[in-house]
């Protein structure tokens, strides 16, 4: 398997060393953390000159190192590891295997010249909460699966083909790994079944894992759509057959966003400013766990193409909503308004951007569609159409931008192309 550089991430490492916090590295599992810090980073220092012994390495996960999961024998292993005033950097792996690890690790500010780096690898490390156990003492970085540009620049090759093999199994580091599609599959059958959904059953003890199961299901095969605890529960009442309540459903969603299996996208009028909580998107963090739920049945582009543009938003740092655009039309004398929606809004600082995923543009009819919303949205933000495929970048005469997926992905600068 050849070196996956994960450049963006080993520098937001690099520039956040020495600020005082414990740095977090979340993610979802197999996304590449341990590799990240344990192997990109600590090369990083050495090269940077740091002695090694000045690096204090702790796998919590390898049988060797059993006892230091006792967190007073970890603490004691870390004091006694930092013999002189230097600066030590003190990294621990799968920290979750560590009761009470939120002492140990605040403990370790107190020394004074230890910097401090862990990555946790389980649903209770992962979730959301765990940033406030450290009082604002805290620093997490938030590592995704590769993203194509990643993905294509190790595999090489021709475009296509890594493109159909990406949309197929995704980015999580490890299917690289995997000799032919036969491991492939198996690899995220496994992941899936046994690692993700196990997890986040057995953390939070859920009883009812027939209803938590058809949720997931109901979930892969509709990425892209507008749904809502009570659109999910009548589905699964007329569909599945399964009397799931609302706060249920509500409390499975959460267990899955805190997880990062999914992500949320909600639904942001933009004239007038303000969100709609009635209906959200729900996006797969990896398409290739998604693909392996669904059996590698429900392969549409359209949809898929969607979910990848939505995740390649999120790694670049972007709040992401769903657009809605209220068009005025006229019937029989009267005035009323119909809802289109715009795919993304794409928030970064200043900086606004109105995306619309298009699988193809094969006709007038069809440009005409895509662009309706963008020009019915009245400000001076950029918009953009992106298609897929390998499309020159144009400009029309209304400032709408239309790419070609291949430009958007591989140029960390496409939008503003």
């Amino acid at each position: 398997m050849k070196t996956i550089a994960r450049d963006d991430y080993l520098q937001q490492l690099i520039d956040r060393k020495h600020n005082g916090l414990v740095k977090i590295v979340t993610g979802i599992r197999r996304c590449g953390k341990s590799y990240l810090l344990f192997t990109l980073f600590k090369q990083h220092l050495l090269d940077s000159g740091v002695p090694e012994d000045h690096i204090v390495e702790i796998a919590l996960d390898d049988r060797a190192n059993k006892s230091l999961r006792d967190p007073d024998v970890c603490y004691q292993y870390v004091k006694n590891s930092i013999k002189d005033n230097g600066l030590y950097y003190v990294m621990l792996d799968e920290v979750q295997f560590m009761p009470d690890f939120e002492d140990v690790l605040n403990g370790f500010l107190h020394f004074g010249n230890a910097d401090v780096y862990v990555t946790g690898s389980n649903s209770r490390f992962l979730s959301t909460d765990i940033i406030t156990e450290f009082r604002g003492r805290g620093d997490e970085i938030r590592v995704h699966p590769l993203s194509f540009a990643e993905y294509y620049a190790a595999v090489q090759g021709d475009w296509t083909d890594a493109w159909n093999d990406y949309m197929t199994f995704g980015g999580l580091p490890l299917v690289l790994a995997q000799p032919d599609d036969t491991a492939k599959t198996a690899y995220l059958n496994h992941l899936m079944d046994e690692i993700y959904l196990r997890d986040i059953i057995e953390r939070n003890n859920i009883r009812n894992e027939a209803g938590f199961s058809e949720l997931v299901d109901v979930l892969a095969s509709g990425i892209g759509s507008l749904t809502n605890p009570t659109r999910l529960e009548h589905t699964f009442k007329s569909a599945a057959k399964l009397s799931i309540s609302q706060p249920t459903i509500v409390k499975f969603l959460g267990y899955l966003e805190d997880a990062f299996l999914i992500t949320k996208a909600s639904r942001y009028d933009i004239k007038g400013r303000r969100h709609i909580g009635a209906l959200s998107k729900y996006y797969f963090e990896d398409i290739g766990l998604r693909n392996a739920r669904l059996n590698f049945r429900q392969q549409e582009e359209t949809h898929i193409m969607e979910n990848i543009i939505y995740n390649e938003l999120k790694l670049r740092g972007y709040s992401v909503d769903v657009g809605i655009v209220n068009l005025p039309q006229r019937d029989n004398g009267t005035t009323s308004h119909r809802q289109v929606e715009v795919d993304f809004v794409a928030n970064l600082g200043s900086n606004r951007y109105y995306i619309q995923s298009a699988f193809a543009l094969p006709d007038e009819d069809k440009q005409a569609q895509e662009k309706r919303p963008l020009l019915n949205i009245g400000d001076s933000f950029r918009k953009v159409i992106i298609v897929g495929g390998n499309v020159r970048v144009s400009h029309d005469e209304n400032g709408i931008t239309t790419m070609g997926l291949k430009q958007f992905l591989l140029d960390r600068d496409s939008l503003n192309r």
